[in-house]
């Protein structure tokens, strides 16, 4: 994170009292990373490391029970040949956790008792879903804006401990006041889930680690997290993602150095983290975002280094889940195995 003075005071404030309850975490980045450990060593691209495979005979990285996929990576599969079949590979493959793009895939009629039972016969447990933010043109949305109670009576019925947006926090703009207002917003649906049972959470891509239009040296995602209610908004990370916006904001818009490390947002305050997106890349500076996607164990991100340093936190090997995606696989039912197999080969580090 930023250690940059924030123009803002209440926002600075916020943080910092955010911050402190992840003393006891931040010791712990310190331990794994070292105190002066740069963006680039923390996820270990470049430089001639072995791309996290780290196999051996060690503890595995990958904590049981907790491997899913989120199954926007095999929308093609799930229309064509339908979820049975899908999640016959699933199990096969040693998933144990899938997270929902939508509940019918393309696949026709299907109801949630029906999807629910499906996952269940083949030892999958919904662990999260995807819904829209807002959509403030369409009054009859299936979103958390417009049908905040349909979303919630959908994710309890199929038995979801989370449910969430990939959405952007941009409803309203790109300045500081329209991100605390977005907060407000997810506040909302944080303390609705919650009176259900379950736990609200927004998933980032790359855009979310960039600058307020208005205040030009305030990352809005430090926006997001100290306006946020940490009992009521929980985020999910998506790896590849976050080093994306690593590597396109690392300045700001006035070119003023602005790193920061995706990992240590996590080890600060691991409680916030339930979920992780696992996707890969590879590194290519030419690219917009500084990476290329590749399956799983493809890439340059050391999933090692990563889960390893995950775990090490206070419950680390029980209270996250890691959910594998690939945007746009060549083969979405190969690249499901590979990630499995890949994952499930990591080992600690003796």
């Amino acid at each position: 994170m930023s250690r940059k003075k924030s123009a803002d005071p209440e926002l600075a404030q916020k943080l910092s009292r955010r911050g402190m309850l992840g003393v006891a975490a931040g010791a712990t980045a310190a331990a794994v990373l070292g105190a002066s450990a740069t963006p680039a060593a923390a996820h270990g691209r470049g430089h001639g490391h072995d791309h996290g495979h780290g196999h051996g005979k060690g503890q595995p990285v990958l904590p049981p029970g907790r491997l899913g996929i989120q199954l926007y990576s095999l929308r093609d599969k799930v229309s064509s040949i339908g979820f049975a079949k899908v999640f016959d590979e699933l199990e096969r493959f040693g998933y144990d956790e899938i997270e929902y793009a939508g509940y019918t895939q393309g696949t026709g009629e299907i109801t949630l008792a029906q999807l629910k039972k499906l996952a269940r016969d083949h030892g999958l447990k919904g662990i999260g879903s995807h819904v829209n933010y807002a959509d403030d043109n369409n009054p009859d949305a299936y979103s958390f804006a417009q049908n905040l109670d349909k979303v919630l009576d959908d994710a309890q019925a199929l038995g979801l401990e989370h449910i969430g947006t990939a959405s952007g926090p941009f409803r309203y703009g790109s300045t500081v006041d329209a991100w605390k207002r977005a907060a407000e917003d997810f506040n909302t649906y944080g303390a609705a889930a919650r009176r259900r049972g379950m736990k609200f959470y927004q998933h980032n891509h790359a855009e979310e680690f960039s600058f307020a239009t208005d205040q030009p040296n305030v990352r809005l995602y430090d926006v997001l997290l100290a306006e946020t209610d940490p009992d009521l908004v929980f985020l999910e990370m998506d790896i590849y993602w976050a080093f994306a916006g690593q590597f396109r904001f690392s300045k700001t818009v006035e070119g003023k150095p602005a790193p920061f490390d995706p990992l240590r947002y996590v080890l600060k305050q691991p409680h916030r983290y339930p979920l992780f997106h696992v996707k890969d890349g590879i590194e290519d500076i030419t690219a917009r975002d500084g990476y290329r996607m590749v399956d799983v164990g493809d890439g340059d991100i050391d999933y090692q280094r990563f889960i390893s340093a995950v775990n090490k936190t206070h419950g680390g090997r029980r209270d996250h889940h890691w959910q594998v995606e690939h945007d746009q696989p060549v083969d979405s039912i190969a690249f499901a195995r590979k990630s499995s197999a890949h994952l499930h080969s990591l080992r600690e580090k003796r």
